[in-house]
């Protein structure tokens, strides 16, 4: 076992599935298959949502395909959700875990009261920096490895404003420049800026996380604080 920093390029220790669906079950939420040969989990309310759908291969962020998807509505009966999330294999499962906890504590997890500013706040209260030309938008880490950014939206990220030129949190790992993305999560623009705030904290959270396994291409990126 080994204890590596920084979070951000720690990769999902190839158990996504697994750490996300027991979060999400002892937060009490139901889980069940669908024919897609996905996993759909809903909490007790109706109001949230969490599917792993990587066997479904939707479709792809930066070139890596999406395994989790997380979506809130209005009404526990509405078709519509009002904004989705959607993450690749790779993220942190520290990260997703701590945003699906904020999720489910959230009064009204459809609607957001903080502004953009909250997500760069709770980054440069990591030690992140904020972009020279891009300040009120763009915050990446000290090594220059991760961004978080609030960009023009992707094909296919679904929200229930239906225009076209809106914008959405976007972050990413690239542990080294021109070289694949190690994962890649995007925020449809809907969705709550202290929601988003709560993953990018967590994302850069200093302390060390324990890990089989150190992803491929960042390992000369990672600090090994100890083994076990």
């Amino acid at each position: 076992m080994y204890w590596v920093t920084p979070r951000h390029l720690a990769g999902d220790d190839g158990a996504l599935a697994e750490r996300i669906g027991d979060t999400l079950t002892g937060l009490g939420w139901r889980m069940w298959p669908t024919s897609r040969n996905t996993l759909l989990y809903v909490s007790p309310d109706g109001l949230r949502g969490a599917e792993w759908i990587l066997a479904a291969y939707p479709f792809e962020l930066g070139g890596l395909p999406v395994a989790w998807q997380l979506s809130a509505r209005p009404h526990a009966a509405s078709a519509m959700t009002e904004w989705n999330a959607y993450f690749t294999a790779g993220v942190p499962h520290e990260a997703l875990a701590d945003l699906l906890l904020a999720l489910d504590a959230c009064a009204t997890p459809d609607a957001g009261f903080e502004g953009a500013e909250a997500v760069l706040t709770a980054l440069g209260e990591r030690g992140w920096l904020r972009d020279m030309d891009r300040p009120r938008t763009t915050a990446t880490d000290p090594g220059f490895s991760a961004s978080v950014s609030l960009e023009m939206l992707p094909p296919l990220i679904h929200d229930a404003d239906p225009r076209d030129d809106l914008l959405g949190w976007q972050a990413w790992a690239e542990p080294v420049l021109g070289a694949p993305y190690l994962w890649c999560a995007s925020f449809s623009a809907s969705a709550p800026h202290e929601l988003v705030a709560a993953f990018a904290s967590s994302l850069a959270a200093p302390g060390p996380v324990p890990r089989r396994m150190l992803p491929e291409g960042a390992e000369d990126r990672l600090t090994v604080v100890h083994r076990s």
